[in-house]
């Protein structure tokens, strides 16, 4: 164990009073199912496990390699490589945070939302945290990270009440989540970390500024991480997605930093998502 867990260790020690008995089952998920159980816009979602699988549950192989490139580029690059959390993201959001003077971001990876999600609670501590970060090394060596990844897919809210790409991609794009393209799969990613917000250009029919910039960053990292080459890149950027009015095929500047202004009109969009 690094030594920059030792304190969120001992925090979470403290609060399981011993290392034993403070993880889950993580092998029920081998054979079970998380259920998202929605409880409207304005309450948190709840997770169940059940021994048949939700509605739009799809296997990591039913998912597009492409759309599982790019939510991997823009959650966690680092999925594949670290054991369930990233060090080296963790010191630079902790370092970032303390040059801001508030907390910046929370540097998680994939499997510490999976954890997170199906087995904590929302509360924002401490000890939350050391557990997440202890169950998150925990559950790797259980499942494995193609299992963690296929749990992730199907429990990340990508709009008010869709859950799963397998859910999301007939919503948004009325195809199965196995033909998804990377430009699907960078709209996808743009979602994930405010979904109900950033639907505003589903809801417009047309990217907002920011979501432009954000689906060409995704883009760009898929071709750096050998998903796409450059030019599949420039056909992908230059073709509509299939709810846009039209494309523009414009280059959007790399400014990623604050996306208020391009989405602060959707604070106040009073129409449903599910009825669009």
């Amino acid at each position: 164990m690094k030594k920059f867990l030792y304190p969120l260790l001992v925090l979470f020690l403290s609060a399981c009073g011993s290392g034993k008995g403070c993880a889950p089952r993580f092998s029920d998920l081998k054979s079970q199912y998380p259920h998202v159980i929605y409880h409207g816009a304005h309450e948190p979602s709840e997770v169940v496990i059940k021994r048949y699988p939700p509605a739009h549950w799809v296997s990591l192989g039913q998912v597009s390699k492409k759309a599982q490139g790019a939510i991997l580029v823009s959650e966690d690059w680092a999925f594949y490589q670290h054991p369930g959390y990233d060090q080296k993201q963790i010191q630079e959001a902790i370092r970032e945070s303390v040059e801001a003077g508030h907390l910046t971001r929370g540097a998680s990876t994939i499997t510490q939302q999976v954890v997170r999600n199906i087995y904590l609670s929302k509360e924002k501590s401490l000890s939350r945290k050391a557990r997440e970060l202890w169950m998150a090394s925990k559950i790797e060596k259980v499942l494995g990270k193609n299992k963690i990844l296929e749990l992730y897919l199907n429990i990340a809210e990508m709009g008010d009440g869709i859950f799963g790409v397998g859910q999301a991609s007939e919503f948004y794009f009325h195809k199965p989540a196995s033909q998804l393209n990377a430009k699907e799969g960078a709209f996808l990613a743009m979602l994930l970390p405010s979904p109900k917000k950033y639907a505003i250009s589903f809801r417009k029919k047309q990217l907002t500024p920011f979501a432009r910039r954000i689906i060409r960053s995704v883009l760009n990292k898929m071709v750096m991480a050998h998903y796409l080459s450059s030019d599949e890149r420039d056909q992908e950027w230059n073709s509509a997605l299939s709810f846009e009015s039209s494309v523009d095929q414009t280059i959007p500047n790399e400014d990623l930093s604050d996306p208020t202004q391009d989405e602060e009109e959707g604070k106040d969009e009073s129409q449903d998502l599910q009825s669009s």
